[in-house]
């Protein structure tokens, strides 16, 4: 994937969370003290949109069932079952 441009910084608040769609992908980027993140928007354990998910610290917490990821690296972090990793990308 190239250089997309996903918005402007200043539409992004801090501590929130943006659904953007690339080639047919969801992909969700958050803000964290000024440093962009950007990883798939799609929850690996029941499909999820993560964007509708809220964020405890560096983690996307899902809404549906409460898997939590590295906003960072997309690594699963906490669930009760073991699910896969997100794809975390360059920002």
């Amino acid at each position: 994937m190239g250089k997309i441009l996903a918005c402007k910084s200043a539409e992004l608040a801090d501590g929130s969370i943006r659904k953007i769609s690339i080639d047919g992908k969801d992909v969700a980027i958050v803000n964290l003290q000024g440093r962009y993140h950007a990883f798939d928007d799609t929850c690996t354990h029941a499909g999820a949109s993560l964007s509708e998910g809220k964020i405890d610290q560096c983690r996307i917490v899902c809404g549906w069932h409460g898997a939590e990821f590295d906003c960072k690296t997309g690594k699963l972090e906490k669930f009760p079952a073991k699910i896969r990793d997100l794809h975390a990308y360059n920002v």
